[in-house]
């Protein structure tokens, strides 16, 4: 049964939709988290390690952290794999050219594909920066979230990749949360028009909630 509905592009569309709401619902808390930086360095470094004791004592240091990590990956990997697969499936289906010069994939469908490319991209340059700190600037301290924002923000390229990202990220919400919303049967003439306002406050709300952190750091707000 499950296999079944994996195989149908209604199936595909579905996990889309849902892993795309997951990831939504974390970005939210996670821009909220990180406006934490505007309170200081000890209000902000103090959040990052509640976000390790999260659940403690029944779960033990770091297992909570660890379980939002994976439902994420799933939902990432998930969210991309029918992304890819109803891409290769609509190609198949209309292999050959159009008549006309108009391309074949509208604005909305170009901008999620691409927009999907950069934040993939992203996510795995923003891991290496401040979760790892293989790719920091400068030199990475352990429990010091603070600090590593703030040297990450104060290169250009730094912030130019995160602004960048950004943007996209909203394009990408603006368009996946009305998509997500007709897949998952929410659309009617009547509610149309709210999931459409909803869909452009949710993607203004968290593309300046996520900017707002390097242009503080940029502006001596934060440093």
């Amino acid at each position: 049964m499950a296999r079944t509905v994996w195989d149908s592009s209604v199936g595909k569309k579905t996990v889309m939709a849902v892993s795309g709401l997951i990831m939504l619902s974390y970005l939210v808390v996670h821009m909220i988290g990180n406006l934490k930086i505007f309170f200081g360095a000890g209000e902000f470094n103090h959040y990052a390690h509640w976000l390790r004791t999260l659940g403690e004592p029944f779960m033990h240091y770091e297992w909570t952290l660890w379980v939002i990590r994976v439902v994420l990956v799933v939902a990432v990997v998930a969210h991309a794999v029918s992304a890819y697969q109803l891409s290769r499936r609509d190609i198949r289906a209309r292999p050959t050219k159009y008549v006309h010069s108009r391309p074949r994939a509208g604005y909305a469908t170009r901008t999620m594909r691409w927009g999907g490319i950069i934040l993939g991209l992203f996510i795995v340059w923003h891991l290496l920066d401040l979760t790892t700190g293989t790719v920091h600037s400068g030199g990475f301290q352990e429990g010091h979230p603070y600090q590593n924002v703030v040297d990450t923000f104060s290169t250009w390229y730094g912030n130019v990749i995160y602004i960048v990202a950004m943007l996209a990220l909203g394009l990408h919400i603006r368009h996946g949360f009305w998509s997500a919303a007709q897949t998952l049967g929410a659309g009617s003439r009547t509610r149309d028009r709210a999931l459409k306002a909803t869909a452009n406050v949710l993607a203004l709300l968290l593309t300046a909630g996520f900017i707002a952190v390097p242009v503080g750091v940029m502006t001596g707000v934060v440093s």
